[in-house]
């Protein structure tokens, strides 16, 4: 058999196993033992073996759970409630101003922890059910959460685009700085959009009250210091790092014990707390883990197969497509792959295959992480299996249905398309940060 047959059916093979329910480690790795037996005996036993002692030596694998640590601390200390606050204050009395906050608070939180996940689930806890209590249309919040949560893996310190510079070999500083412009031009798109619809239908998101907007002018100056902790968290975990001072790993430890140390100093760490978010970060820690192993064997028996320069020759001299056309084809593959795979499991999949590929046809990988990370999260919210979707509906009350949720999130995909095609016509919209810091 052809070694580029034996490539496709080994794809084929992981999206029939992925469509059966199986977990992704499992699925993926159990392709990739059973295709490297057959190839080379015995002695493909080595493959699962070498990546797992790869995995153990990745150094910068060691950010992943300081991160993820990080993220959870805020979340279950309550801190983002505080930046809640802030913004119901200080955007109340306009129209959509609460949702307008809402993808405020958004921002912050994911210049703090770098996962949607954890973005979902403040912006579901904490400003859903005071959005409905206003009076706010349903299908437009759950919109707005959704799309706030986007900016999860795109704002620094995204977790995903550790795990992409990982794989792609690419700068991890270079790849946050790429992600920032991209995330506050996607935000101010999200501000825009709902301005805009609010004050054409104001009956979607009311202001606030007389009565409740009587805040004196004092607590409103006090609550602004609530915004300046995400602030000093992102400072001391990137100026360092930016400036060479400490390695990404260090980095991601001074932001982990500065969260720490802020949920002490407000009196937030409880056992309890300290208990569910170290919990929880081994739990998603481990999952990426096995994720990544799975996928560095995967990977080794699609390189040994040579199946990447089998696509590249497919592409550009069997076809004869214009580079711009490829990249467009795999960006609609990750949207395809998107309603039924999470990022992470996208990434792994087919990061051996796309990026030396997006490098033999001259495009930058930096650029194309920031592509990547939106494309990914277009594909969380698109249905009929967009993993936000889901997710979003088992966090939200009984009276937002599936159908509201689905409902909700068109307007909101189109915004993201529009900020997708902006980062494709104009690189420099993501490349000009990095290269201002770190230099052509």
């Amino acid at each position: 058999m052809p070694y580029e047959l034996i490539a496709i059916f080994m794809f084929a093979s992981m999206m029939l196993m992925l469509m059966t329910g199986q977990r992704v480690f499992g699925a993926i790795g159990a392709v990739a033992a059973v295709a490297a037996l057959f190839l080379w005996g015995t002695g493909g036993s080595d493959i699962p073996f070498a990546s797992a002692m790869k995995l153990m030596k990745w150094y910068p694998l060691l950010t992943l759970p300081m991160f993820i640590f990080m993220g959870y601390v805020l979340s279950e200390s309550k801190i983002a409630d505080d930046l809640y606050r802030m913004f119901h204050v200080w955007m109340g009395p306009i129209n959509g101003g609460l949702a307008i906050g809402t993808i405020g608070l958004m921002v912050l939180v994911s210049a703090m922890n770098g996962l949607s996940v954890a973005g979902m689930a403040i912006g579901a806890t904490i400003a859903l059910p005071e959005l409905l209590r206003r009076g706010y249309d349903k299908k437009m919040v759950t919109g707005v959460i959704q799309a706030g949560s986007s900016l999860g893996i795109l704002v620094p310190p995204s977790v995903v685009l550790v795990l992409y510079a990982m794989i792609a070999r690419a700068p991890v500083g270079q790849l946050w700085l790429a992600g920032v412009v991209p995330g506050l031009i996607m935000a101010a798109l999200f501000i825009l959009y709902i301005y805009i619809r609010c004050r054409i239908q104001p009956e979607l998101g009311p202001a606030l009250k007389e009565e409740d907007r009587d805040v004196t002018t004092a607590e409103k100056y006090r609550l602004l210091g609530a915004g300046v902790l995400p602030i000093v968290i992102f400072a001391a975990m990137m100026v360092p790092f930016i400036n060479g001072w400490t390695s990404l790993v260090e980095s991601s430890a001074i932001g982990a014990m500065t969260a720490f140390l802020a949920a002490v100093v407000k009196r937030r760490m409880t056992r309890e707390v300290f208990e569910t978010s170290v919990r929880q970060t081994l739990l998603i820690s481990c999952m990426f883990m096995w994720i990544i192993l799975a996928a560095l064997g995967f990977g080794a028996v699609f390189d040994g197969l040579g199946a990447v320069r089998a696509i590249e020759n497919l592409f550009t001299e069997q076809l004869g497509l214009n580079p711009w056309v490829i990249l467009i084809i795999m960006q609609l593959s990750f949207l395809l792959m998107g309603t039924f795979l999470d990022d992470t499991a996208m990434l792994v999949i087919v990061a051996p295959l796309y990026v030396p590929l997006v490098a033999a046809l001259g495009f930058d990988l930096v650029w194309y992480g920031v592509l990547y990370t939106i494309t990914t999260q277009i594909a969380y919210m698109t249905p009929p299996f967009g993993y936000n979707l889901f997710l979003m509906r088992a966090m939200a009350p009984p009276e937002i249905t599936l159908k509201d949720i689905y409902g909700s999130i068109l307007p909101f995909v189109l915004v993201m398309l529009l900020a997708l095609g902006l980062i494709m016509a104009f690189p420099q919209l993501a490349l000009w940060l990095p290269e201002t810091v770190y230099g052509k």
